[in-house]
């Protein structure tokens, strides 16, 4: 729906700024909040101003940039870096158990609102056009399902999300049962490789193209995870460090390739409503069968004393997302071909034309 807004409507950056405005409020609201069915809906509304603008930044990102193969990574890296001096900060300060960190979540969503109206213009590029019902409700973007390449990378693309909600949602609690010490502070390696991998794509994009840049990134969440199933803390934890550090070809091959690959695929009149759409599909419905499936394997391989949780039969456990994984990189290595796109010169937008 907001994608449709940006590009009907509004400005990209104007969007992107009410958004992030409205989330400073929301935000601000949560943190004096302390009624936890009150807590809860206003975090629900929360998230419903700022995942949005996950796919909003990629589409004014694409729109500005000549080569967002060459590009797109030297801007994304920043956000991975945001997310460790957030992360890092939070730690250093010691509030992680109080409500400063909503305070600061909301104070840096007030300054990124108002620093939105900055930044360079993104005009709709269907503005005066009808809006259609499947519009509304964001199903026009479905018509690009109609392309069998980018119908298979978008069902990969929902599936392989189901055994990566494994490691969002099990990896901390897995290291810390297997006596991994600082193990949330060494998991920011993971976010560490991401930056590094994040500046080498332009290289591996020029020389592996696209299909041969998401399949090493889906190969490498198996790897991640068998190395999880027989690493141990002691002389094989390197097998540990080795799977948190893959998580920077995991995701930038795979979800930072797939942003560009969809901003290649998607008419121009719809570019913001479909990186939505990708986002939804990932971040959304892949998610959230994930966060069901991982959540009732690792219930059922739960080592019990009585009623209480003692443990986890963690080998048994990695090894069914990365079968789920296996899976699905021989379905998409078999039947994604989409040639043309990495034939065709990146998607670029003429940034001379008129935005009247």
């Amino acid at each position: 729906l907001v994608g449709m807004v940006a590009d009907r409507f509004f400005p990209g950056q104007v969007v992107l700024g009410v958004m992030h405005l409205l989330g400073a409020g929301l935000m601000f609201l949560v943190s004096r909040t302390t009624e936890p069915t009150l807590f809860f809906w206003i975090l629900i509304a929360y998230t419903t101003t700022y995942m949005p603008t996950v796919a909003l930044v990629n589409a004014i990102s694409f729109h500005q940039m000549d080569d967002p193969e060459k590009e797109f990574p030297s801007i994304r890296v920043l956000g991975t870096i945001g997310w460790i001096v957030a992360g890092l900060t939070i730690g250093f300060l010691n509030i992680e158990h109080t409500s400063k960190p909503m305070l600061f979540a909301a104070a840096c969503s007030l300054v990124l609102g108002v620093y939105s109206f900055t930044l360079p213009n993104t005009p709709p590029r269907s503005k005066g056009k009808a809006v259609s019902f499947g519009e509304i409700i964001g199903t026009d973007s479905l018509q690009l399902m109609k392309d069998r390449s980018f119908a298979i990378f978008t069902i990969s693309s929902l599936l392989i999300c189901i055994p990566l909600a494994f490691y969002y949602n099990f990896a901390n609690l897995f290291l810390n049962e297997s006596g991994v010490e600082n193990a949330a502070g060494k998991m920011t390696m993971g976010q560490m490789s991401e930056v590094f991998f994040m500046l080498v794509m332009p290289f591996f994009f020029k020389r592996l193209g696209v299909k041969k840049m998401l399949l090493t990134g889906m190969i490498f969440w198996v790897l991640r995870y068998v190395l999880f199933a027989f690493g141990n803390n002691g002389s094989l934890v390197f097998m540990f460090y080795l799977a948190i550090l893959f998580h920077g070809i995991c995701y930038d091959f795979f979800f930072v390739t797939g942003q560009i690959y969809v901003d290649k695929k998607a008419p121009k009149e719809i570019r913001a409503s479909a990186q939505g759409f990708i986002a939804l599909i990932t971040y959304g419905v892949g998610m959230v069968i994930g966060s069901w499936v991982s959540g009732f394997v690792t219930q059922h391989y739960q080592i019990m004393d009585g009623e209480t949780v003692v443990g986890h039969h963690w080998q048994e456990t990695w090894l069914i997302p990365a079968g789920m994984a296996a899976v699905v990189v021989v379905l998409f290595a078999i039947l994604f071909t989409d040639k043309d796109v990495d034939r065709e010169p990146p998607a670029t937008e003429v940034l001379a034309e008129s935005e009247g």
